[in-house]
């Protein structure tokens, strides 16, 4: 009883101790509070302005007028935005897949290999997504040129093809290419995380494995997919939210032509508010792709924790 009663005692925390939790969570709350501000002032604000702003026609040298709904009623009525809601899908269909199956395996190839060369490839697969995009996209512009770039000199040159391609001019190929450039600047960051992440994978389950007789193939599928799957969950949403938002490449290189072919939902946005200033309309669209992402980075997660 004597026990009992003694394991009952509370221990009282001494007033010194409390304040000092106080004055440390007080520092901490005062030495967020800069980013904090900036994220309210620069994300969430633009974000509910954004939302209240797409009940508006709201344009220049005018009040807004509310007019509710018929922005969003205007958007599925109008067939370039509807054309360049299928272009983006068709990038995201694309690239995503692609880029995380081409990742994966660059990244399983060299993982392996010497220290050094393993570095070696990171850095050369990495080079083209700390390299500014303008740079990136003036040489590709230059070798999809359709007098001396270098595709049409070697498609010349191997018999592929018997005059010049305009590339980027042609309704048939001009999204194709801009897929292509998107892959070859998205595969840096997948690649270093994924190489990441199978160093990190238990060698000692891995040749246990082997020594039961598993193949290459199965122990990868067995005990290193499961292993990263939560390296792969991240850069499925990272790359998907990538693809929807390309804008960069459409402006640089082809402003959505030839007649709307490279036309996304994201350079749409940028010409219907500040070509034609309807930034109502333009909000509207904004509110669209935020939900299509928010939807499909749902589905990810979800079908990525069901297989964990």
């Amino acid at each position: 009883m004597i026990f009992l009663a003694a394991t009952t005692v509370k221990v009282k925390e001494p007033k010194r101790s409390r304040a000092l939790v106080r004055q440390e969570t007080i520092a901490s709350y005062l030495f967020l509070l800069p980013s904090l501000i900036f994220f309210l002032g620069f994300v969430i604000y633009p974000m509910i302005l954004c939302v209240v702003t797409s009940f508006f026609d709201s344009t220049m040298n005018r009040a807004d007028i509310f007019v509710g709904l018929a922005n969003y009623k205007e958007l599925f009525a109008d067939k370039i935005f509807l054309g360049a809601l299928k272009n983006t899908f068709i990038i995201v269909i694309v690239s995503v897949p692609v880029t995380c199956a081409f990742s994966l395996w660059v990244s399983s190839a060299i993982v392996d290999l010497p220290e050094w060369a393993t570095s070696l490839f990171r850095c050369v697969f990495y080079l083209p997504v700390v390299t500014g995009s303008v740079a990136v996209t003036v040489v590709w512009k230059w070798m999809y040129n359709n007098y001396y770039g270098i595709f049409n000199y070697l498609g010349k040159s191997l018999g592929l093809i018997d005059k010049n391609i305009n590339w980027l001019g042609d309704e048939r190929f001009a999204l194709g290419c801009i897929i292509l450039i998107l892959l070859t600047t998205s595969v840096g960051q997948p690649i270093v995380l994924y190489v990441s992440a199978l160093g990190n994978v238990d060698q000692s389950i891995v040749e246990a494995a082997e020594v039961d007789g598993a193949t290459d193939f199965q122990c990868f599928w067995k005990i290193k997919w499961p292993a990263i799957m939560p390296t792969t969950l991240y850069i499925l949403v990272i790359t998907t939210i990538n693809s929807f938002q390309c804008f960069a490449l459409i402006q640089l290189l082809t402003s959505g032509g030839p007649n709307h072919s490279t036309d996304t939902i994201m350079y749409y946005i940028y010409y219907t508010a500040f070509k034609l200033y309807r930034y109502g309309y333009g909000n509207a669209m904004g509110v669209v792709l935020a939900i299509i992402i928010a939807i499909l980075s749902a589905i990810q997660f979800k079908v990525g924790n069901q297989n964990n």
